[in-house]
Parts: C-alpha cells; sequence; structure tokens
C-alpha cells in the first residue's frame, strides 16, 4: 500500500484548475493512504510504540486477509488526526494515558468487518467507549478502558460479502459484560450507532457515514437533526450536484468518507475541514439542501489541496507571516490563504450554475454571491502573488487558477451584462473596499517613529517619501466579524446606485476619526470616484487614520481673531502619501503594485 508517486503535469493543471475529477481524487486518496501508513510507520518506532503496537498487528493481520476491511479505517475520518495527534501532542505517553492506544477503537471496526477474532483494549472516557465507524458504548462509569471482544463465525474471516452482522461483539469491564447489537447499526441499550448516510442519483452513490464516535474529532448527538433529517438532506443535496455538478459529484462519490456534525453556531452554518482527514467533512446542521451541498463542495476542495500538499511544494517559508483574506475576519498565515482561496473555487462553480438557473430574487442573490466570491478570490491571488514566497510549482498553480476565474467571468454567468452588471460590480467593490478598511484598523498597525516623520514632512510641505512599515497582529482566540454596523452599511450597498459622495464622506472621518465605519466609507467611495490616493486609504488604512489623528492632535495654536485651521483633509492625506515625488518603487506597495504581480493580470505560461 506503501509507493512512490507521481503526480502527471496534467493532473496537478486540472487539480490547480478547481476540479481534477475522479482520476485525481483517487490518486490523491492512495497517496494519503501511503502517508497515514508512513505515520503508523513512525507511531510504532516513537515513545508511543508499545502503546501502538496491538492494534497496529491486528489491523494488519486483517489487511492480509480483507484489505477492503482495512483500507476504510485507515482512509477514514479518525485515522490521520489519530496519527498526528500521536506524534505531534502526546504528554501522556509516560502516565500511561498514551493518545496511541486509541488505535485499538479504530481496529475494531476493521476486525468486525472482516469478522475476523480479535481481543483489544479501548480506553473508556467520561463512561464513553468511541468505536470510530461502529458506534458508542455509554453508561461505563468511571472504568479507564474495556475489553473488546469480536467474535466471528467459523470460517467466516475474510470471506467475500462478509457483514457486520455476522459478528458478536462484547465489551468488557470490571462492572461486567455489554454484547451490542448483532446488527451493530441498530440503536440499543447503552449503544449509539453510527449512522450511514446512502444518496444515490443517476448510476452515482455516496455513503457516508454521520460519524459521532471518533475520539479524535468532534462529537455531538444527532438528537436535534437526527440520522433521518441527514438522510432527506443529502439525498436532495446529492440530487442538486449530480445534476448541476456531475464532475464535481464524481469527485465526491470518490473521495468523501464521512460527515462529523458541529455544534449550530448562533447564526449560520459552521463547518470545518481536518487536514489530517481526507475527505471527512465536519459541518453543523446546513438546514436546506442547498447549503449543505455548497459545503460538501468547498470543505472538499480543502481535503483536496491538503493531500495535494503532501506531493508538491507550492510556497517556501519567509514573507508576511499574517495576510489579508476577504472571506475571514482574522490575519491568515500563506497556507491559511491558499487554502481559502482553492476552497472557494468550489462556491465559485456551485454560484455560477445557480446564477444562470434560477429566476426572480432568487437569481439576484446568486448573482450577487458570485459576484462576491469571485472578487474575494481575486483579492485573495492578489495578495498571494504579492506577498507568499511562491515556489514555481505554486505559481503555475495560481495561474492555471486564475485562468480558471478569468474565464468564468467571460462567460458572464448570472452577472448580467450592460449596467445591472456593472451596477452589482460596484456595489461588490464597495464591500469589498470598506472590508478591507475595517480590517486595517483592526490589525494593522503603522511605526510610531515613521508616522512621526511623515507628520513632519507634511508640515514642511515636502514630499512623503517611502512609507513606514507595517505590522499585522496575530489573532488569539475566537475573532468576531467587522460588527452589526458595517453589516448593515455592506447589506445598504446592494441597492445602492453609487457610494457616499467622497467628500461627505470625508467629512464625516474628520467629525469621527476613530470610528471604524466612517472610513470604510470613505476607502469604497474614494475608490469609486477613482480619487488619487483610494489605494492607499484602502490598503493602508491604519497609516492614514493614525497621520490624520496624530496632525489633528498637534496643530499649531491660533493668533487671536484668526479663523482656526481646517483638521487636514484625510482624501488630501492619502494623495500625498502616493505623490510621485516619493522615491520610485518605494511608495506604498499596495494595490497598483499588487496588481501589477497578480496572476490575474498575467498570460498564462500555457497560453
Amino acid at each position: 500500500m506503501i509507493g512512490p508517486y507521481v503526480l502527471p503535469d496534467d493532473v496537478f493543471d486540472a487539480l490547480a484548475a478547481g476540479a481534477g475529477g475522479r482520476p485525481a481524487v483517487l490518486l490523491l486518496l492512495r497517496a494519503r493512504r501511503s502517508r497515514n501508513l508512513l505515520l503508523l510507520r513512525r507511531a510504532l518506532d516513537g515513545p508511543c510504540g508499545r502503546a501502538v503496537e496491538p492494534a497496529a498487528d491486528l489491523l494488519a493481520g486483517v489487511e492480509r486477509v480483507a484489505p477492503e476491511a482495512a483500507r476504510p479505517v485507515i482512509d477514514g475520518p479518525a485515522f490521520g488526526t489519530w496519527a498526528a495527534r500521536t506524534l505531534r501532542d502526546c504528554p501522556a505517553h509516560h502516565r500511561g494515558g498514551c493518545a496511541g492506544r486509541d488505535l485499538a477503537a479504530l481496529a475494531v471496526l476493521a476486525a468486525v468487518r472482516a469478522a475476523r477474532p480479535a481481543r483489544v483494549t479501548v480506553p473508556v472516557r467520561e463512561g464513553r467507549l468511541r468505536l470510530p465507524g461502529l458506534g458508542t458504548v455509554t453508561g461505563l462509569g468511571e472504568t479507564p478502558e474495556a475489553l473488546v471482544v469480536v467474535e466471528a463465525p467459523a470460517g467466516a474471516e475474510g470471506a467475500p460479502g462478509t457483514s457486520a452482522g455476522s459478528c458478536r461483539v462484547r465489551v468488557l469491564t470490571a462492572a461486567g459484560e455489554r454484547v451490542l447489537p448483532r446488527d451493530p447499526s441498530r440503536p440499543g441499550h447503552g449503544w449509539q450507532p453510527v449512522a450511514v448516510l446512502d444518496a444515490r442519483h443517476r448510476g452515482l452513490t455516496l455513503r457516508l457515514p454521520l460519524e459521532t464516535a471518533a475520539p479524535e474529532l468532534p462529537a455531538l448527538e444527532t438528537a436535534s437533526a437526527g440520522p433521518a433529517a441527514w438522510q432527506d438532506l443529502l439525498r436532495q443535496a446529492w440530487e442538486l450536484l449530480v445534476d448541476n455538478h456531475p464532475r464535481r459529484a464524481e469527485e465526491l462519490a470518490a473521495g468523501l468518507n464521512g460527515i462529523v456534525p458541529l455544534p449550530a453556531p448562533a447564526r449560520g452554518v459552521a463547518s470545518a475541514t481536518s487536514r489530517h482527514a481526507f475527505g471527512t467533512v465536519l459541518t453543523s446542521w446546513p438546514a436546506d439542501p442547498e447549503r449543505l451541498a455548497l459545503t460538501l463542495l468547498h470543505e472538499f476542495q480543502h481535503s483536496k489541496l491538503s493531500a495535494l500538499t503532501d506531493l508538491v511544494t507550492l510556497y517556501e517559508s519567509g514573507g508576511r507571516p499574517r495576510l489579508y483574506a476577504p472571506w475571514r475576519p482574522d490575519p491568515r498565515p500563506p497556507g491559511g490563504l491558499l487554502q481559502g482561496i482553492y476552497a472557494h473555487l468550489g462556491d465559485l462553480a456551485f454560484w455560477q450554475e445557480r446564477s444562470g438557473s434560477r429566476h426572480g430574487p432568487a437569481q439576484a442573490d446568486a448573482a450577487w454571491r458570485l459576484a462576491q466570491t469571485r472578487a474575494h478570490v481575486e483579492r485573495g491571488l492578489t495578495e498571494a502573488a504579492s506577498h507568499v514566497r511562491l515556489t514555481a510549482l505554486g505559481t503555475r498553480f495560481l495561474e492555471r487558477l486564475a485562468r480558471t476565474v478569468r474565464d468564468g467571468d467571460r462567460e458572464g454567468t448570472g452577472a448580467g451584462g450592460g449596467s445591472g452588471g456593472e451596477r452589482l460590480a460596484r456595489a461588490v467593490a464597495r464591500v469589498q473596499a470598506g472590508d478591507e478598511a475595517v480590517w486595517r484598523l483592526r490589525w494593522a498597525a503603522a511605526d510610531d517613529a515613521g508616522t512621526e516623520r511623515l507628520a513632519a514632512l507634511w508640515r514642511a510641505g515636502r514630499p512623503a517619501g517611502p512609507l513606514p512599515a507595517e505590522d499585522v497582529r496575530a489573532a488569539t482566540g475566537a475573532v468576531a466579524g467587522p460588527g452589526p454596523e458595517f453589516g448593515r452599511w455592506a447589506a445598504r450597498q446592494r441597492g445602492a446606485e453609487r457610494a457616499r459622495p467622497a467628500r461627505e464622506a470625508a467629512d464625516a472621518v474628520l467629525a469621527a476619526p476613530h470610528r471604524a465605519q466612517g472610513w470604510a466609507e470613505l476607502a469604497a467611495a474614494a475608490a469609486e470616484e477613482d480619487r488619487p490616493g483610494a489605494d492607499v486609504l484602502r490598503a493602508r488604512t491604519e497609516l492614514v487614520r493614525d497621520l490624520c489623528v496624530r496632525l489633528t492632535a498637534r496643530r499649531p495654536a491660533t493668533p487671536p481673531g484668526t479663523a482656526p485651521p481646517r483638521p487636514p483633509d484625510p482624501l488630501a492625506l492619502a494623495a500625498w502619501l502616493t505623490d510621485p515625488a516619493a522615491e520610485d518603487g518605494q511608495k506604498t506597495g499596495v494595490s497598483m503594485s499588487q496588481n501589477a504581480r497578480s496572476p490575474l493580470a498575467k498570460t498564462s505560461a500555457t497560453g
């Protein structure tokens, strides 16, 4: 199962374009399986080896007689996350609580599927014995572990067509014995099975465990949205995907291996992917099939890129460590930025189709989401091309990705032509400019000494010269969005013909320079009116704000009988900061210079 992998050029380019197809996904799946086995070998050779060995021997025995029973465990939702934690963070292996012991819980599923007799000791936590892919035994009290005994009929081991129901599974603790239902997919006293969701449409089948028993992944009772509700929702989402995105549906059928239910957030849907669990989607209850379909597309993009970066290096260390991603409220590392760009290609394909097939208000909503998603990807590409140290393959990857965005833009699906499309594009641009300005006020800080130097040059009537260095702070803990005030302003833009006049927005900023919303409106208005300095107002908002506040606070005293001077105009300050008299090549390093290096502004090397 372990072997070298060669990634053909055409497969790499197909993945970079956003999809890749079933053959590419199968290659990534095989490569990830080899990686997981190598991690298992490392765990056996490390300090946790003695705790890992019994379950590893059981898995190896199953693989010899029934490889089709071992592979789903090695490929499954829990294996990669177990291996990563065991190798990276196992503080308890000297105290008897080693994470390596959890491999036994995964091996039980392989033994049951292969009808292989087994006796393994599995940890019990908080009175629960979790067996990934099978279910959870509850009510075990304070016992630290249980002996799981798999009994199979004579001659059943490894036989084709063997079912889980042919085994008898006993759970032994100091308090007594539990016997699982003969069919472990059925609930029983103290037994909560892992439901398997099944969706079929036009010859494509998707079978996904609703994984609630993996020790290394979040676990949630599914009472509020039980298996029957998930089954019905997945069936509808699958029909939507097969009918409208057949190639991507083939990818999902080949690569998805589980859904892990998450607690519902206060608003919207929470979803995620673990880079160690290829093909596993973590999501809260999506409520409607369209949202579930979009979530599956988006999160599987993350899985594909994580598996691809096991095989190739797209960027090197160095460059800016914290970057702007318009779809996130917090700064992102280079890898996180690339992941977000790639995941949004799934969203882009989804909204391209929806905006072309809907009518009325639903079509207008889809067109807005399509335009916003495209703008997000374009801005992310610009940020990556400017501040991530891309390898040659990384540059090629982004160029091919950018071509997908350009091709979709030329199709104009759902955006509408003429004035309607232009109005939509302007509205999206306003929201994006405002969002970036608010983000910079929140996370970026200009160098104090450099800002004081600029203030002195402004007072002296001299050119600004090179701008001072900036620092983007790291996020700690949970990060909320830009706030309800920005949300209300952004919502109004969908129906607005144009931005608030820049002159009016500048006066509002002077009246309340610490109000982030005012700077958002000013950045949006300056960009829409193509004002000098619009790039600085958007991409160095914190510098213009800090300079404006500093100059206002230290205005010279006014002689008696003389009108006080006006505070420095932020529009004039921004234009001064981009004055051609500044040293060539060191003015701002913001949007205009970024766009020159963006893959969106290039012609692909392959034409």
